[in-house]
């Protein structure tokens, strides 16, 4: 059997196909870039030059750029990959610091929209311009232009194809 697979590496090779290997390699790249420019795009990015956590970030963000600034928290939860019991903890916590509310759906009961607040929005325009300046930094630096919109691009496709 090693001999088989080994025969089917090089032909992948030979062929211009990316082998097992190869793939495992590529993907392991892109979640080692992930994990380590992750946490710098988040530091210090609080009006008060505190870190914040992603999924903190993820939601606030999502709520400010979205029209009416809400959003059902099933469709938050799923968005930011928490489960439901992890999004309603971390609700309670941006509600209790006064950032987002909760309203009921006037015509499903089963549905609860999680509301940007006034605050919320302003803490999130300040965070939202640090990030910005971490991006260019992390991001735009290194890679250019073209470099972002292509790493764009292949995440979109990537996404996608999940969904």
């Amino acid at each position: 059997m090693t001999t088989r697979t080994t025969e089917t590496t090089h032909e992948a090779r030979d062929e211009g196909c990316m082998d097992g290997d190869d793939l495992i390699t590529a993907w392991g790249l892109v979640a080692e870039a992930t994990n380590a420019i992750g946490p710098r795009l988040l530091s210090g990015i609080t009006p008060d030059g505190k870190d914040m956590a992603g999924p903190w970030f993820e939601v606030l963000i999502r709520l400010q750029r979205t029209p009416g600034h809400r959003l059902p928290m099933s469709r938050l939860a799923r968005e930011v990959s928490l489960s439901t019991g992890g999004f309603t903890k971390l609700a309670d916590r941006l509600e209790k610091e006064g950032y987002l509310e909760r309203h009921n759906c006037s015509t499903d009961r089963r549905v609860v929209y999680a509301t940007l607040t006034e605050k919320g929005r302003e803490f999130t325009e300040a965070t939202k311009v640090k990030h910005v300046e971490r991006l260019r930094e992390h991001m735009l630096a290194p890679l250019g232009e073209d470099g972002v919109r292509q790493l764009a691009a292949i995440a979109r496709t990537l996404r996608d194809s999940a969904l």
